[in-house]
């Protein structure tokens, strides 16, 4: 299974104040915010879709502090097995309870199998069985909503790339635990984040229903409002006489991620008169491409060579109808099921969006270096 996760900064690139995300909320995003809060305050859980930089996280956090809600996350990415799915849950649960409590839930209940060392951290104990590990999990599970009670607020416990798990639970048997864990725990809202791929694709979605909100692109003029105030707030705007913001808006189509990155970038320049200009706004394009080129050539090296073929034809040459037969010849395509299956696996992979949004690619940076590194 390919795991995607595609950086909008560098390391090294200063931050820009937290106001850029935060302002999700208000410009943008504003209905699915509200959905949010509404989930959330009826101890709902939900599945949130949407590629990197969609806001996802940030539009969760906003909308629990909304509600007075704790936060905890894990990334699943770094959940390699079981055992050390456990131990990242474990360690969120550490860094919002109280040290105290946790020992006493510990030396009460979880002692076979569970430590809370002197660091103040709650361990899995190593080399336990699988039927341990299964009990771990359920009480584990129970943990959060005891912690819940005890504090008397709720509990938001974000997942971030949770169908990640299926690269090694083959059988979805944690999946479905969990699923079934969820329901039972009134004061815990759990908050799937997947890719644009992941609609209800699990067994157990009639049985557990989770609600979904999909993040599409922001359209341009919304973006382009959010640019404006953020930039005015640093007493910058947009040459009008230019196409400065034509090109930014052509670039990040919609993704605010990637818009932050960029507006992260013009705030270090220097501007004539508190100008932008079209070249600075090229100047900052390419810095940003060359910083995620390395990134780029490695996903295409993890790529069946029929997918990267149609991911470089559809950069080149945007279509809503890739199975034509001009199409397919136009660009050297294979025909029937292999070019069905180049279109799915990019869809499932969140590199395109489905023929709803006319398979577009979802990263808007990687199909201007596409571009770039085809031309």
């Amino acid at each position: 299974m390919l795991s995607l996760t595609v950086p909008t900064t560098t390391k090294d690139e200063t931050p820009v104040n937290f106001d850029l995300s935060t302002s999700l909320q208000l410009i943008g995003r504003s209905l699915e915010f509200q959905r949010i809060v509404d989930i959330l305050a009826q101890d709902g859980d939900l599945l949130i879709t949407g590629v990197p930089g969609s806001g996802r996280r940030t539009l969760v956090r906003v909308a629990a502090q909304e509600v007075g809600a704790v936060v905890l996350e894990i990334d699943c990415i770094r959940a390699t097995d079981g055992e050390r799915f456990l131990q990242l849950l474990a360690e969120a649960i550490s860094q919002n309870w109280e040290a105290k409590k946790i020992e006493k839930w510990v030396n009460q209940t979880a002692s076979e199998f569970f430590i809370f060392n002197t660091e103040s951290r709650l361990k899995l104990l190593r080399s336990l069985n699988q039927k341990q590990l299964w009990q771990a999990f359920t009480i584990l599970l129970d943990l959060l909503q005891i912690m819940a009670a005890d504090i008397d607020q709720r509990v938001v416990f974000i997942l971030q790339s949770f169908p990640h798990i299926r690269s090694w639970d083959r059988h979805s048997l944690w999946e479905s635990t969990f699923r079934q864990e969820v329901k039972a725990h009134p004061h815990v809202s759990y908050v799937l984040l997947a890719t644009i791929a992941e609609t209800s694709h699990h067994p157990d979605d009639k049985n557990y229903i989770l609600e979904t909100i999909q993040l599409t692109p922001l359209a341009k003029d919304v973006l382009a409002l959010w640019a404006r105030e953020i930039l005015h707030k640093e007493n910058l705007k947009f040459d009008s006489r230019s196409r400065a913001l034509q090109i930014f808006l052509d670039a990040v189509q919609g993704n605010i991620g990637d818009a932050m990155a960029l507006i992260s970038r013009l705030l270090t320049l220097q501007h004539f008169q508190g100008l932008i200009t079209e070249q600075e706004v090229e100047q900052v394009i390419e810095g940003m491409l060359k910083d995620l080129s390395m990134t780029y050539e490695s996903l295409l090296m993890l790529l069946p060579p029929n997918q990267v073929h149609l991911l470089e034809s559809l950069a080149v040459d945007p279509t809503d109808k890739p199975q034509s037969k001009e199409y397919i010849q136009k660009h050297g395509l294979s025909r029937g099921g292999s070019l069905q299956g180049a279109l799915t696996g990019l869809q499932n992979k969140g590199l395109i969006y489905s023929a709803e949004q006319g398979y577009r690619l979802a990263l808007p940076l990687l199909a201007l270096w596409l571009r770039q590194r085809l031309s």
